[in-house]
C-alpha cells in the first residue's frame, strides 16, 4: 500500500442529472445503471447519458462504474457483451458484475469490480475474487470492522464499503424469496421488498405473538461517526446506497460525507489523500437527518451483536422528524406544541391509535395554526412528524453546489504573439497563443487584463493566482478574451486525455485452489452456460443451476433469507438467554398470503427465512 493514500466518496445515481449532481457536491466516483441487467431495474440508463456523465466526471479526475450486476440468462450473454463492449469504448472507469461469465466473455480489459451481489463475508471469498481478476471488491454490508479489517489485510485491491442507506434483511445475493413468491428476483433487479411488509409472528401452538409490525424491515445504514476507523481497517471507498433516490437525498447524503471524509484527510495528510479533484462550494449545510431514512443504525460495524435495535416495526417508510406533539384539534385546524416553522406544503405525519402511521399535507400554516389539507382529528399529546420539508426541498432543489479546480495564468507577450500558460492544480499544464498587435500602452493595462483572464465564466476553473508579464503592453480585450477562452477549452481536452485508468486485472495462477473439487450448490447462482463452465474450468465437482432457472427447485425447508439480523434478538427472545424460552418454536410470520418458517443458528448467530 502506498501513502497517502487516495480515498474514494462513492455516490449512487439514478440517472445523468444525479450523477452530475453528485459530482458537483463532492463524489470522487458514481456508480449508475447500465442500459440492462442492472439489480435496480427501475434504473436504467442509455449509453449516450452515461456518456455525458464520463465526460463531465472526467475533467474532476472523478470515475464512473456502471452496475451490470444481476445474474445473466444465456439468451442475453451476447448482448451483455456487447453492451460492455460500448461502455469501454465510451470511458467508463469499471462495471460492477455478480456474474462471473462476465470474466469469461470476449470484452476490453474494463476494470471489473465485484458486487456486494457476490456475498463475499470471508476473507477467502474475497482472495478467490482477486485472483479471479476483479479490481475492486464490495464486501456484505452485516461485516463488523474487526471482519472488514481482515478482508482488506488479505487482498491487494481496494475494498469497497457501504456506508449509507437503505439495508436488505438478507446478505445480498442469497435473497430468494421474492422469486419465491412472486417470481420477481433480487437477483435481477426486480425485488417485490417483501421484507418491507407487516408481519404477524406465530409461535408453535400457533400464538400470536406480535401483530401487524414490520418484523424483518430494517433501519437505514449511517456509518458517518465509524469513517476513521474504517479508514484504519484498511477501506478505500466508502459507498452510498441509493439508485433509486432522488437528486436532494443525494445531494445532501453526498455532501455530508463529503465533509467527513475531508476533516479526517486534512487531518492525516500524510495517511490519506482525495481520489478525484476540485473544491466543491456549498449554498446549504448538510443535515442527515433531513433526507430519507427509515431512523439510522450503525448495524454491526460496531460488533457481531449490536447494543441498539437495529430494525424499524412501526413502518418501512421515512416518518421524518419529530417536531412536537398536539395541544389542541379539531377538523379544520390543529395546534402543534414546536419550535419549527412550519410552512405551506409540508407533509407531517402521526401514528393512529392502531399503530399505523398516517400524514396530511399542510394546506396553510399561520397565526401558530395549522391547517390540514384534508380533515384530521388528533388527540392532545399525539406525536407529530415532518417527513416533507419544504423549505428545505425548495433550498435544495436549487442550485446548490459549484466545483472547480484551482488554475495558474500566466500573460506573456512576443512581438505579434500574445501567450496565456495555465496551470491546474493537478500539475497539467498548457500554452496558448494568438496573432496580435501588440505596442506600448500609454496607460497601466494590469488590472484590465488580469480581470479579463480571472473571468472564467460558466467553466469549471477558478483563477488563483495571476503572473502579468505584459502589463505595459496594449492588448486588445477581444482578443485576449477570446485567448483565455480558447485556453480554457484546450485544458479541457488535456484533462480528458490525461484520465487515468485503471484495468482488469488478469487472473492469478493460485485462482483454481479456491474452487478444485467443491461442489457448488444454487446458492452460487449460476444462470447461464458460460458462468457454469468457468467454475469447472476451475475443478468445480459440480455445478448447481440457479434458483432463478428453476423456481421449481426451491422446495419446503429451502431458506430463503439468510440474516445476520435476529428477531429473537431484536425483541428480547435470544435463545441464549432465559427470555427464549418464552417463545416456543417453530416460529412462523405470516403477511397476507405470504407465511415464512423462522430458524436460528445460534452457534453462528444467524437467522433463515424459509420457503412454508
Amino acid at each position: 500500500m502506498t501513502y497517502p493514500r487516495p480515498i474514494e466518496l462513492l455516490a449512487p445515481a439514478k440517472n445523468a442529472e444525479t450523477a452530475i449532481e453528485a459530482i458537483k457536491h463532492g463524489a470522487d466516483a458514481i456508480y449508475i445503471g447500465a442500459p440492462t441487467n442492472g439489480a435496480r431495474a427501475a434504473a436504467a440508463n442509455s449509453i449516450a447519458d452515461i456518456k455525458s456523465v464520463v465526460q463531465f466526471a472526467h475533467l474532476f479526475n472523478a470515475r464512473v462504474y456502471v452496475t451490470v450486476n444481476t445474474i445473466i440468462y444465456d439468451h442475453e450473454l451476447k448482448a451483455v457483451e456487447k453492451m460492455i463492449q460500448e461502455l469501454y469504448k465510451i470511458g467508463v472507469d469499471a462495471i460492477i458484475v455478480q456474474d462471473m461469465a462476465v470474466l469469461n466473455m470476449n470484452i476490453p480489459p474494463i476494470a471489473l469490480h465485484a458486487s456486494t451481489q457476490c456475498d463475499t463475508r470471508t476473507p477467502d471469498k474475497a482472495k478467490f475474487l482477486e485472483a479471479a481478476g476483479f479490481s475492486q471488491i464490495v464486501p456484505a454490508r452485516e461485516l463488523t470492522i474487526e471482519e472488514t479489517a481482515a478482508i482488506c489485510s488479505a487482498v491487494n485491491v481496494p475494498v469497497e464499503v457501504f456506508v449509507h442507506g437503505a439495508l436488505c434483511v438478507s446478505y445480498s445475493g442469497a435473497c430468494y424469496a421474492s422469486l419465491a413468491t412472486t417470481g420477481r428476483s433480487a437477483n435481477r433487479g426486480e425485488c417485490a421488498q417483501l421484507c418491507r411488509l407487516p408481519y404477524t409472528l406465530f409461535d408453535k401452538d400457533g400464538k400470536e405473538l406480535i401483530k401487524n409490525r414490520h418484523l424483518l424491515s430494517l433501519k437505514d445504514l449511517n456509518r458517518i461517526a465509524d469513517i476513521e476507523k474504517l479508514l484504519t481497517a484498511g477501506v478505500t471507498s466508502f459507498k452510498i446506497e441509493g439508485r433509486l433516490k432522488d437528486v436532494n437525498y443525494v445531494k445532501n447524503v453526498v455532501a455530508a460525507y463529503r465533509e467527513a471524509i475531508d476533516s479526517i484527510i486534512k487531518a492525516n495528510p500524510e495517511l490519506y489523500t482525495r481520489a478525484s479533484s476540485g473544491t466543491s462550494r456549498l449554498t446549504f449545510t448538510p443535515d442527515l437527518s433531513k433526507s430519507f431514512n427509515r431512523g439510522f443504525t450503525g448495524y454491526f460495524t460496531g460488533s457481531p451483536q449490536p447494543s441498539t435495535k437495529i430494525a424499524s416495526f412501526n413502518s418501512p417508510k421515512w416518518i421524518g422528524e419529530k417536531i412536537g406533539t398536539v395541544r389542541s384539534s379539531s377538523p379544520s385546524s390543529l395546534i402543534i406544541n414546536t419550535r419549527e416553522t412550519i410552512n405551506n406544503g409540508d407533509g407531517l405525519g402521526y401514528f393512529d391509535t392502531d399503530g399505523k402511521f398516517c400524514g396530511f399535507r399542510v394546506n396553510k400554516a399561520e397565526g401558530g395554526k395549522i391547517y390540514p389539507a384534508t380533515p384530521v382529528s388528533l388527540s392532545p399529546g399525539t406525536e407529530i412528524f415532518r417527513n416533507n420539508n419544504k423549505s428545505w426541498n425548495d433550498k435544495l432543489s436549487a442550485d446548490t453546489a459549484t466545483r472547480t479546480l484551482d488554475i495558474e495564468i500566466t500573460l506573456r507577450v512576443k512581438p505579434d504573439l500574445v501567450i496565456i500558460d495555465i496551470k491546474d492544480e493537478d500539475g497539467n499544464t498548457l500554452t496558448a497563443t494568438a496573432p496580435a498587435e501588440i505596442f506600448p500602452a500609454a496607460k497601466p493595462q494590469e488590472t484590465r487584463q488580469n480581470e479579463i483572464l480571472a473571468k472564467t465564466g460558466a467553466t469549471i476553473y477558478k483563477v488563483v493566482k495571476i503572473t502579468n508579464l505584459a502589463a505595459g503592453m496594449f492588448i486588445p480585450s477581444s482578443i485576449l478574451t477570446n485567448l483565455r477562452r480558447d485556453a480554457l477549452e484546450k485544458l479541457d481536452k488535456l484533462r480528458l486525455n490525461n484520465h487515468k485508468y485503471t484495468y482488469r486485472l488478469p487472473a492469478k495462477p493460485d485462482v483454481r485452489k479456491f474452487i478444485e473439487g467443491k461442489t457448488l450448490s444454487a446458492g452460487e447462482n449460476i444462470s447461464n452456460a458460460i458462468a457454469e463452465k468457468f467454475y469447472r474450468d476451475l475443478g468445480a465437482k459440480a455445478a448447481s443451476k440457479a434458483f432463478e432457472c428453476n423456481k421449481n427447485s426451491i422446495k419446503k425447508g429451502t431458506p430463503l433469507m439468510t440474516t445476520r439480523y435476529c428477531l429473537r434478538r431484536e425483541c428480547g427472545k435470544c435463545l441464549k438467554t432465559p427470555e427464549g424460552a418464552q417463545w416456543k418454536a417453530p416460529l412462523t410470520i405470516k403477511s397476507g398470503n405470504y407465511t415464512f418458517a423462522l430458524t436460528f443458528d445460534c452457534a453462528n448467530c444467524r437467522m433463515n427465512v424459509n420457503h412454508t
